[in-house]
C-alpha cells in the first residue's frame, strides 16, 4: 500500500493519476478547462524556495510528463502552465503546486480571449480550501455522457469524489510506461 498522499493537510490519494519519487499529479475539483490538472511536490512546503534542488527537478520533470500526457489526452494545442508562489501571488492551500491547463485554439471557454484564464484561475484557487473541505463521498453514481465536462463559469459546483476518481482512473493509463523513473499510483 502507497503512503497517503497529501496536499497540504488534505488527502489526495484517490484523485491521483501519476506519482514519481518526490511529485504527484491529481485531477482538479473546479476544473477551469478539461485537462485542468495540479502537480504538487510530495513534501508540503509553501514556496518554491523550499523545495530541495531534488525536490525541484523532479517537481519539474512531472510537470512536463503530466502536461505532455494531458495535452495529448485532452487534444490540447498548447498549455498553460502556472504556479501561485505564495500567499501574496494568489496561492490558497499552502503547499506549492503547478496547475496544468490544456488549451486550444478553437473550442475552450477561452479560445477567444486567451488570457481571461489567468483571473478565472486566481478566482479558482480563492475557494479552494472551502471546496475541499466540503468535498462530500457521494453514495450513488451518475452515469453521464460526457465525465469530464467542466465550465469555467464562477459558479461551478466542486465535482464529487467519484467523478475525480473516474478521471484520475482514466488518465493514469496514459502513463503505463510512460516514464521510467515514474511509479505507478496504486490502483
Amino acid at each position: 500500500m502507497s503512503t497517503p498522499l497529501l496536499f497540504s493537510t488534505i488527502e489526495v490519494t484517490k484523485q491521483a493519476f501519476y506519482r514519481s519519487a518526490l511529485s504527484y499529479a491529481i485531477v482538479n475539483l473546479k476544473p477551469i478547462v478539461p485537462g485542468h490538472v495540479l502537480v504538487i511536490p510530495n513534501r508540503p512546503v509553501p514556496r518554491l524556495t523550499d523545495l530541495t534542488t531534488p525536490e525541484l527537478t523532479s517537481l519539474i520533470a512531472s510537470v512536463q510528463n503530466v502536461g505532455r500526457v494531458v495535452e495529448r489526452a485532452y487534444g490540447g494545442d498548447a498549455l498553460t502552465v502556472a504556479c501561485q508562489d505564495g500567499k501574496a501571488a494568489g496561492q490558497s492551500i499552502p503547499h506549492v503546486h503547478f496547475h496544468i491547463l490544456p488549451r486550444k485554439f478553437h473550442g475552450d471557454y477561452f479560445s477567444h480571449r486567451m488570457d481571461d484564464i489567468y483571473p478565472a484561475l486566481e478566482r479558482s484557487e480563492t475557494d479552494l480550501p472551502r471546496d475541499f473541505e466540503n468535498l462530500k463521498v457521494s453514495s450513488t453514481t451518475v452515469q453521464i455522457d460526457h465525465p469530464f465536462k467542466v465550465d469555467a463559469d464562477e459558479d461551478r459546483l466542486p465535482r464529487t469524489l467519484e467523478d475525480m476518481e473516474q478521471e484520475a482512473t482514466w488518465l493514469r493509463g496514459f502513463f503505463t510506461g510512460e516514464c521510467r523513473d515514474t511509479d505507478a499510483v496504486s490502483r
